[in-house]
């Protein structure tokens, strides 16, 4: 498709954001049963871009891509226009008839789900997207209502009509894991840009009531998101005089906390705090071509990240950049890189289900076996056992 290049990076913004971006075949979708896809009930017209709304209050967006061998459609969603408040959760589950279900099992569905408010940066990119594929600032928007009665139980309910605790629980601690690393490796590289497109996770994150009172419950969290930070930023190189004071002033703060509403807003202000103080050691300690070839290498592991294609992006020698990564690292580069990506790895394999070979391709490693003996070298086992082994404490940790 000639359009390649832009709906590569239209997916990769989505999937930053934590937006589901897919692209199925027409007939798939006109055939239903899709997980996660919107329903069609009638085919998608050209040069129309198309808003669905279900009952249930999940959101999609659809239009049919062009020049594609097979018909296929490119969707977004499910996302909400708003979070959902306790009365429309009791409502929902009554119209399901899932009375019997616990509520909270239905609340970890939605509130797992991204939040986009009218108005949100991510249309306005979706809309110049649609410019360029349709050559035309003019194109058709036409908005889909899902029709009374019509059956928009969540993809997660079980054969018995009932939400799966497993399978919830499983999805929405992937999801804490997966935003608990990228929030962890932002700090660690000074990634304060980074806010942007973590704060939707972080407002969209209604905290599991792990204790009555929200109150200490919000504190609780604060206190974690705290401890993380603070690893993250000793990662990445700053004074452990430094990080004392910082983390003891955030705890101050947070047990002066007098709402649960001030927890989101805190949580964010020790983000940008502790990438600071990232920033303001790297700065004093790294040359600018190091600290971009780090910032490189960090932002996708599963790149081709060979001296000769990181030095000509940085546009210096090959010679220069292994060098000067040698001498301020104290590392060589590809070593840099290998451990990076086996860290990686094993954060993959203790808190995802997904394939060993999977996670190869993540860590940027095509062939699995050679993936299998650098994870061993790196921690004195294969793969598949350690995944085993840390597999109990992945149900006691996360946010």
């Amino acid at each position: 498709m000639p359009y390649e290049i832009e709906l590569r990076f239209l997916r990769d913004v989505f999937q930053k954001s934590r937006v589901p971006l897919q692209q199925p075949t027409l007939a798939a979708l006109m055939a239903g049963g899709q997980k996660e896809l919107p329903p069609l009930y009638e085919p998608p017209k050209p040069r129309t871009l198309y808003r669905l709304r279900r009952l249930d209050g999940r959101c999609y967006l659809y239009l049919l891509l062009p020049g594609a061998r097979e018909a296929r459609v490119l969707t977004v969603g499910p996302y909400l226009d708003a979070p959902i408040q306790e009365e429309r959760l009791v409502a929902e589950a009554q119209r399901l008839g899932l009375a019997k279900t616990p509520l909270q099992r239905l609340r970890e569905y939605y509130e797992a789900i991204p939040v986009l408010p009218e108005g949100d940066h991510l249309f306005l990119l979706l809309d110049s997207f649609c410019e360029r594929i349709w050559q035309s600032p003019a194109f058709g928007v036409q908005d889909v209502n899902e029709e009374e009665g019509a059956s928009s139980a969540p993809t997660l309910l079980d054969a018995h009509g009932e939400i799966g605790d497993r399978l919830v629980s499983m999805r929405a601690m992937e999801q804490r894991y997966a935003f608990e690393r990228e929030l962890m490796q932002a700090v660690t590289l000074g990634q304060l840009h980074k806010e942007k497109l973590l704060a939707t996770a972080i407002s969209g994150n209604h905290f599991e009531m792990r204790v009555a009172d929200p109150l200490r419950n919000t504190k609780n969290y604060c206190i974690i998101m705290n401890t993380l930070l603070r690893k993250a930023a000793e990662d990445g190189g700053v004074h452990p005089m430094h990080l004392d004071s910082t983390s003891s002033g955030f705890a101050v703060r947070i047990e002066q906390l007098h709402v649960p509403a001030a927890g989101v807003p805190l949580m964010r202000e020790m983000f940008r705090g502790y990438c600071r103080l990232v920033q303001k050691s790297k700065g004093q300690s790294l040359s600018r071509v190091v600290r971009q070839a780090v910032l490189l290498i960090d932002e996708d592991l599963s790149a081709e990240l060979t001296l000769s294609r990181l030095a000509a992006t940085l546009g210096v020698s090959g010679a220069y950049l292994s060098a000067a990564f040698r001498r301020e690292m104290g590392q060589t580069l590809s070593h840099y890189i290998r451990n990076r990506r086996m860290q990686y790895a094993a954060d993959l394999l203790r808190t995802t289900e997904l394939q060993v070979q999977g996670i190869a391709l993540q860590c940027g490693i095509l062939d699995v076996q050679y993936f299998s003996k650098l994870f061993k070298a790196e921690f004195g086992c294969a793969p598949t056992e350690y995944r085993s082994t840390h597999a109990a404490g992945r149900v006691a940790e996360g946010i």
